[in-house]
């Protein structure tokens, strides 16, 4: 498939503004050179997407709130996590349109109004707490009943936004960093619900680039992870109106589990290590949740000897700073 046809499929989804121009990709040689040499690293910084505080999640509303308003919805509803980046631009997304947000969210009784959670009550959210992640399916469909009652119109959107529609948001995404730089040799970032993965993948497969898409995984569920990226490349080929056997075939899927630590949300100190080295030697900040983590993924392999000098590495920073003050 070419860049023009690809294009042109991706074309025919709706989206709604968001973000006003693209993330900057930019070198971190400091860092490198902290690191001892080694490959060449670069940084996409969907961090500074300058909506919402930023991230990934603002590729992935700018596709699914477009979809809301073309169902008629007048409340956007989702899940996550306490400090879950994408229900506080979930909820950023329907402040800026108008919109009622409604967020099921998962926290330890008394957590304190901190970091994502506090930006979720400024921009106006309802907040449903559940005391853990099973609970939040469940908790999102009755929000959205109790609203069809009330005579609003909601659209549920699944957690991380992790449907073939938010995928899709990631490869009109590749394409965009194929405008800035030449295709890398691998891509690293964080990976949890599996969507911001499969758009990634589903594009280089796609086009044919050889850039290997490594996942480092937030979230102790990587079986669970690897099921949602499969599913969602089929769903996003369908999407597209092409083969779905275009998706299938192509560089692997990797998620690696190794550095997610304790569990989801549980801070590692290889990750606390990635934060300060990365804020002293490049200037910019991480998360403890994903992108710290990732990082220590992007370092220790690095330390090992697992890039190759010659190749070029792509971290692409998803965003997740407010969780630095949770």
């Amino acid at each position: 498939m070419t860049v023009d046809e690809l294009r042109s499929a991706l074309a025919r989804i709706p989206s709604v503004p968001l973000a006003s121009g693209p993330s900057p990709v930019m070198p971190m040689t400091r860092l490198s050179h902290a690191l001892g040499g080694g490959p060449r690293l670069l940084v996409k910084r969907d961090d500074v997407l300058d909506f919402g505080f930023g991230g990934n999640k603002v590729r992935k509303l700018a596709l699914l709130a477009a979809a809301a308003q073309r169902d008629g919805a007048d409340t956007l509803v989702t899940a996550g996590a306490i400090q879950s980046n994408h229900a506080r631009v979930t909820a950023a997304a329907a402040a800026a349109l108008g919109m009622k947000a409604v967020l099921v969210l998962n926290a330890a009784p008394g957590a304190a109004v901190s970091g994502n959670a506090y930006l979720d009550r400024l921009l106006g959210a309802e907040i449903v707490l559940v005391e853990s992640r099973e609970a939040r399916a469940q908790a999102m469909e009755e929000a959205a009943e109790r609203l069809r009652r009330a005579g609003r119109r909601p659209f549920v959107i699944p957690v991380g936004g992790s449907t073939p529609l938010g995928a899709c948001a990631l490869v009109i995404a590749v394409l965009e960093f194929l405008e800035q730089i030449p295709a890398p040799n691998i891509i690293v970032h964080a990976t949890s619900s599996g969507g911001t993965q499969a758009g990634l993948v589903a594009a280089t497969r796609l086009l044919g680039v050889e850039t290997g898409i490594l996942g480092i995984s937030a979230d102790e569920d990587v079986s669970g992870i690897r099921a949602q990226i499969e599913q969602n490349l089929v769903g996003v080929a369908d999407l597209l109106g092409v083969d779905r056997a275009a998706v299938r075939h192509g560089m692997p899927i990797v998620v690696d589990g190794d550095f997610v630590g304790a569990g989801y949300g549980r801070p590692t100190t290889a990750a606390r290590e990635a934060i300060e080295l990365v804020a002293r030697t490049e200037g910019f900040f991480l998360d403890p949740v994903y992108t710290g983590k990732a990082m220590s993924g992007l370092i220790d392999y690095i330390r090992r000897g697992r890039f190759g000098s010659r190749e070029t590495i792509l971290f692409w920073h998803t965003g997740g700073q407010p969780a630095l003050f949770a």
